[in-house]
């Protein structure tokens, strides 16, 4: 690990282990819970890492050494029902009662010494953010990396099923606990019968063979597409951060897919007037703890010794740190995001994409992208101005249009070049002129899509490229919207397309993106108006795009200065952890 993770800071302390402890949960079952431990006298502070993934590699070094080394006892535990632990697993009912339960049984050991911090990444995050619904008093910090709070919108996107995020997270579940053999194995069977499973029809338990096996609550969350279900009721802890008074780091990547979590959870907090920290690099939801781990691991050590040493000699001076794509370098802000003005991008005949002018702006204010010929500047105009088609394609479910990098949990997630997807008689893009000059992208990017159907069901995906100079286009951010159309008079949906800190470079161009779909990341639409759970009827749908749809970035005029230190750090996903 030292050798493969350069920069990690030199350890303090030997480490020592106590394998095995039985911890009893709220209702008495035993949560069995390895301890680690710096190996010399005095009083250490507590870090309490809950896992339904076992207690093994690379949990134990990652989080049970390399902390303990640190000055940290550390008590790595297993979630019920999970690695040994008693009791039966749920994605999250016995979350809060049983970290209470452990902080009680914290409480009456002889090396405690009254403080506790909490840490650990997806699922060890949200089992931190149900233990802060109502903390307890020896709660002194909590570092969420790459975190879940909302399991709902991990499975779905406004009703949309992540199909790729339910199989993922179905096997981590059931097989990562079991040890890496297992989990290898089923991984590897997954990859094999990854085709059928998200193929079939209907859809409703065709995993099973890929997952060996039916498992009742991935049923159960497929079965619920509806977030104000009676099912979810309780599901999200995403209240804890309302009120939350505990000093708090959020860490995730601009490819995680759980990235708009951290987002929201940011806001709350500091909304909230809660003491926050939010790091931001160019990972996915599993390189931010492969490549991105030196800078994870001392963002987390620094944290917890400012909060639980009384140490904050390693802390940057700004509350905010992002990567900034397109530029490979950091900014180091007081906010997130920093102000900025939203600027509307509409596509137009021909492939087009301008910007709209401000009221009163002047065409020597033009920004670089907006230094088009006089035809494209004419068709924007008559863009903002009425809800004419511009351009149509068909979708066909029977042959969708795949998915391609982006916010994922397997391998395939990250920055990609979307040459052959772009090349797609079912994809459609919108590319501004070169720019002259560099644009600043930072914050909440969307679309307001105006769309009709000749069958009234569609879903349109929508993406944000940068394609440089020799052509490459490559994704930045994205998201889905559903549609319910009714005859030639479109809907209009406004799409939450994530959020990103890029840089667009002179000579690039700014693309729009647009699809029906992209499987299996979400469940393809029939195009009957069936849920695609018990579809057997699969019918092609011709969508139309209208003109007042309009592409919205938060453009930064006068940019922050950046920590201008190139990064080393590489977005490219390894083998998934979770």
């Amino acid at each position: 690990m030292r050798a493969t993770w350069r920069g990690l800071p030199e350890k303090r302390y030997e480490a020592g282990w106590e394998p095995g402890l039985r911890v009893p949960a709220a209702d008495g079952s035993p949560l069995i819970t390895d301890h680690y431990f710096p190996r010399a006298e005095g009083d250490f502070p507590t870090l309490l890492v809950r896992s339904p993934y076992g207690r093994g590699v690379p949990w134990s070094p990652m989080y049970g050494l390399l902390f303990a080394e640190q000055g940290f006892h550390v008590v790595l535990q297993s979630c019920r029902g999970t690695g040994g632990s008693g009791g039966e697993f749920d994605l999250w009912r016995n979350e809060a009662a049983d970290g209470r339960a452990t902080v009680s049984w914290l409480r009456e050991q002889p090396w405690f010494d009254g403080q506790v911090g909490t840490i650990g990444p997806s699922y060890l995050g949200y089992v931190q953010w149900a233990l802060a619904l109502d903390p307890p008093p020896e709660l002194n910090a909590m570092v969420v990396q790459v975190g879940l709070h909302d399991p709902y919108a991990l499975f779905h996107a406004d009703g949309v099923l992540r199909l790729e995020n339910a199989l993922a997270v179905g096997m981590g579940m059931t097989y990562q606990h079991r040890g890496m053999t297992q989990f290898v194995r089923a991984t590897l069977r997954l990859q094999r019968r990854l085709r059928d499973a998200i193929t079939a029809r209907p859809l409703r338990g065709a995993y099973a063979p890929a997952l060996g096996g039916q498992l009742p609550w991935l049923d159960e969350v497929m079965a619920h597409p509806d977030a104000e279900d009676a099912y979810w009721r309780g599901a999200s802890s995403a209240e804890s951060a309302e009120r939350l008074r505990v000093p708090t780091s959020l860490i995730t990547g601009w490819h995680d897919a759980l990235v708009d979590q951290t987002f929201q959870q940011y806001d709350r907090l500091r909304r909230s007037g809660c003491e926050t920290a939010l790091l931001v690099g160019p990972w996915t939801h599993t390189s931010a703890l492969q490549q991105g781990w030196p800078e994870v691991f001392a963002e987390s050590l620094a944290w917890l010794r400012a909060h639980l040493h009384d140490d904050p000699s390693g802390l940057r001076p700004t509350a905010v740190r992002v990567h900034t794509g397109g530029e490979n370098t950091w900014r180091d802000l007081d906010e997130w995001p920093p102000p900025h003005a939203a600027t509307s991008w509409y596509a137009s005949r021909g492939g087009h994409l301008t910007q709209q002018l401000s009221p009163g702006q002047t065409s020597a204010e033009k920004g670089p992208a907006e230094r088009a010929s006089t035809e494209q500047a004419s068709a924007k105009q008559d863009a903002r101005t009425d809800s004419a088609p511009l351009t149509s394609f068909r979708y066909d479910p029977a042959d969708p249009t795949p998915s391609l990098g982006g916010p994922l949990l397997s391998r395939t997630a990250g920055p990609r070049d979307n040459a052959n997807l772009e090349a797609r008689d079912d994809v459609v893009t919108f590319t501004s002129p070169p720019l002259t000059e560099p644009v600043d992208i930072l914050g909440p990017v969307s679309a307001r899509l105006s769309v009709s159907t000749d069958t009234g069901y569609a879903d349109v995906f929508t993406r944000l490229c940068d394609v440089d100079a020799q052509g490459r286009s490559v994704n930045v951010c994205d998201g889905l919207g559903r549609f319910r159309t009714t005859g030639d008079t479109p809907s209009q949906v406004t799409v939450a397309m994530s959020t990103t800190s890029h840089r667009f470079a002179v000579g690039h161009r700014i693309r729009w993106q647009i699809s029906g779909g992209a499987h299996p990341r979400y469940a393809r639409n029939p195009g009957t108006g069936d849920s695609p759970l018990d579809a057997t009827t699969l019918t092609p749908v011709r969508i139309t795009l209208h003109t007042d749809s309009v592409l919205i970035l938060p453009h930064i005029t006068d940019p922050p200065d950046p920590s201008r230190v190139p990064s080393h750090l590489s977005p490219t996903p390894e083998a998934p952890l979770t």
